[in-house]
């Protein structure tokens, strides 16, 4: 993984963490879920896109590096998607509760 990938795997964990604390689920599994969930959706289109882009553009050097970084922006947007779903989920477990 490029470094810009594990960047955004920590944060990503940090975000879901912080995210489940005040929305008062458990911080761990929710971090856990948004770090696989990028994973996936990294590793997916890392092998989807990237192997096909990569070949079509190897003579220059700044759009193939901005072309590998479209794994992580495609797993940002996933658990982007992710993260409003555990959220919605949260919300009405605490109405439901009540």
């Amino acid at each position: 993984m490029l470094l810009l990938a594990k960047l955004a795997a920590i944060l990503i964990m940090v975000w879901f963490y912080l995210t489940a604390k005040k929305q008062k689920e458990p911080a761990v599994k929710w971090a856990i879920i948004g770090l696989v969930g990028y994973w996936i959706s990294w590793w997916l289109s890392n092998k989807l896109f990237l192997s096909a882009l990569t070949g079509m553009f190897s003579k220059s050097t700044v759009i193939v590096f901005l072309i590998t970084q479209l794994p992580v922006l495609c797993g940002v947007a996933v658990v982007f998607f992710v993260r409003a779903k555990l959220i919605k989920d949260a919300e009405k477990n605490k109405i439901s509760e009540t």
